[in-house]
């Protein structure tokens, strides 16, 4: 059986999903940015030594300020009410994982709202360090999702 497509009307126009009637429950979504950098800039971003001041601080706020907007960046997004918004970053031996988690207690869904926030923490990341790298590149997932009638749902760990 196909799935009805719920954000498009009768007459296949987009339109805003009613989520007036679904209930309030608690919501949590974990989206990850897997940014790949040359060795040489991953070991100047460990010390400190990059010409834009605090690179990952900076990455953090702009994963949490991009979280707070996605209804305004995302079309047909509805605005949430979260309650926490965090963004964490791992520096390896090759990339840098930045990973956004997004809570809300709300009637849909965070997951773009997380997937957004590691979006932009990946975009400032690049920003902060085009200066001494233009080969920067990445990959953005959802690792997790929890609330809602659809339930849980957990990528596979590669």
């Amino acid at each position: 059986m196909a799935k009805l497509l719920t954000h498009v009307d009768s007459h296949g126009a987009a339109h805003m999903v009613d989520i007036g009637e679904k209930p309030v429950t608690r919501r949590q979504a974990v989206a990850e940015a897997r940014v790949r950098l040359s060795s040489q800039t991953l070991r100047r971003l460990r010390a400190g030594e990059t010409p834009k001041g605090d690179v990952l601080a900076t990455v953090r706020l702009a994963g949490i300020q991009a979280a707070k907007r996605t209804h305004e960046l995302i079309p047909l997004c509805h605005a949430l009410p979260l309650t926490h918004v965090a963004i964490a970053a791992r520096i390896g031996r090759s990339e840098v994982r930045l990973t956004a988690t997004a809570e809300a207690e709300a009637r849909t869904g965070v997951e773009m709202e997380a997937l957004t926030a590691a979006t932009v923490a990946a975009l400032t990341l690049y920003d902060m360090l085009k200066a001494i790298d233009r080969d920067i590149t990445f990959e953005v997932m959802l690792l997790e999702k929890s609330g809602g009638a659809s339930g849980r749902y957990r990528r596979a760990r590669a």
